[in-house]
C-alpha cells in the first residue's frame, strides 16, 4: 500500500512573488477594498482599518524591514523546494483554492477531485483592468509557456470513491474547463516550489472563499482523514506528499489567529483547529481550511516550522502572515 512520508504547507501570495519595491502597488489594491476582513471577524474599509491598527506599525513599513522580510519568505520558499527535492516523493496530493479562475457563481463545489491523466500549466488572459501588480506576480504561478504534467488518475479515482464511502459528496473534473489551465494554488507549487519537476500532482480544490458552501473546518480535518484512508488503501508502493496551498492571514494581517493555528499544528492540537471561529476564516485567512485538511492527513508525524513572516505593507494592517512548513 502507498505511504505518505511527508507533509507540506505553503503560502502562495503575489506578494511572495514580487519584490519588496513592488508592495505599495499592493496597498492600492487594499485601498479599493471596502470590506476588507478584520481580526474582530467583520468587514471594514481602508480607512477604517487605519484608525484600528496601532500607530506603531510604522516600524514595519520600512524598506529595511520589508527587504527582511522578502528574505525570510524567499528563504521558506527554497527551503520546502530542497525538502521536496530530497524526499522526492512519487506523486503530491495538493489542497488547495480557487478564486474564480475556473469555478464561477454558475458551479462552485465544496469539494472537488481532479482525476486526468495530465493537468496543463497555462498563463492566464489578464484584461486591461488587471492590476499592474498582479500581472508582475503571475510568474510565479505559471510557465513561459504552456506546460503539460502527468497527474495521478487511479489515486484521484481511489480519493473520489473513498470520499464517497466516508459521506462526502465530491465533486469530480477529468478536464479543466474552458481549456484553462491549472489554478494560482498549484500553479505556485508547480512554478516556486518544484520549478517544473515533473511530479504528478493530483489537485484537490477546496471552496475556502464563496459563501454560502464553504467547509466547517471540523469537516476540513475528517476530509483530510478520509484522503488519508485512501492513500494508505491504494494499491500501490508510491511514497506520497500532501500539500496545503494558501494562507495563512490575509488581506488583513491576524496574528493571533496564525501564532493560535501554528501552535495547535506543532501541538497536535485538533480540537484547536476544528473549532476555529469561521468568522475569522473570510478572504484570505479562509485557505487556513487547506491547511486543516493536511493535518488530518499527517495526524502521526511532527510539524516543523521553517518560517512565520508577518508582513505588514500598510498602515491599515493589511498584507499577510505567510507561513512555511513541513510535516516528516
Amino acid at each position: 500500500m502507498a505511504e505518505i512520508v511527508l507533509g507540506i504547507g505553503t503560502s502562495h501570495s503575489p506578494m511572495l512573488n514580487t519584490n519588496p519595491e513592488i508592495w505599495p502597488e499592493h496597498v492600492k489594491r487594499d485601498v479599493r477594498n471596502g470590506a476588507l476582513w478584520a481580526w474582530d471577524g467583520k468587514t471594514h474599509t481602508y480607512d477604517e482599518m487605519v484608525e484600528m491598527t496601532d500607530p506603531s506599525i510604522a516600524n514595519e513599513l520600512t524598506p529595511e524591514a520589508w527587504k527582511a522580510k522578502h528574505d525570510a519568505n524567499q528563504h521558506g520558499i527554497a527551503e520546502l523546494g530542497r525538502i521536496l527535492t530530497e524526499v522526492n516523493p512519487d506523486v503530491i496530493v495538493a489542497v488547495g483554492d480557487d478564486q474564480k479562475e475556473l469555478f464561477h457563481d454558475d458551479n462552485m463545489p465544496t469539494y472537488l477531485v481532479y482525476w486526468g491523466d495530465t493537468i496543463w500549466n497555462k498563463s492566464r488572459d489578464f484584461s486591461d483592468r488587471t492590476p499592474p501588480d498582479i500581472k508582475l506576480a503571475a510568474w510565479g504561478n505559471h510557465f513561459d509557456e504552456p506546460r503539460e504534467f502527468s497527474a495521478q488518475s487511479d489515486l484521484g479515482l481511489h480519493i473520489i470513491e473513498t470520499a464517497m464511502q466516508n459521506k462526502f459528496d465530491v465533486s469530480h473534473s477529468r478536464m479543466m474547463p474552458n481549456d484553462q489551465g491549472e489554478g494560482h494554488a498549484f500553479g505556485f507549487v508547480r512554478r516556486r516550489l518544484l520549478d517544473g519537476k515533473q511530479i504528478p500532482i493530483v489537485p484537490i480544490v477546496q471552496n475556502t472563499f464563496y459563501p454560502p458552501n464553504q467547509p466547517l473546518p471540523s469537516r476540513c480535518f475528517e476530509f483530510g482523514e478520509s484522503i488519508r484512508e485512501a492513500i494508505e488503501s491504494w494499491d500501490s508502493n508510491a511514497r506520497v506528499a500532501v500539500l496545503a496551498s494558501g494562507g495563512l492571514s490575509h488581506f488583513v494581517v491576524d496574528e493571533n489567529l496564525d501564532r493560535g493555528v501554528i501552535k495547535a499544528l506543532e501541538d497536535h492540537d485538533h480540537e484547536h483547529l476544528k473549532t476555529l471561529n469561521t468568522d475569522l476564516l473570510n478572504a484570505g485567512n479562509s485557505e487556513i481550511r487547506n491547511w486543516i485538511t493536511v493535518a488530518g492527513m499527517v495526524q502521526d508525524k511532527n510539524m516543523k516550522l521553517v518560517e512565520y513572516v508577518p508582513c505588514y505593507r500598510s498602515p491599515a494592517s493589511t498584507g499577510g502572515g505567510w507561513a512555511f512548513a513541513y510535516w516528516d
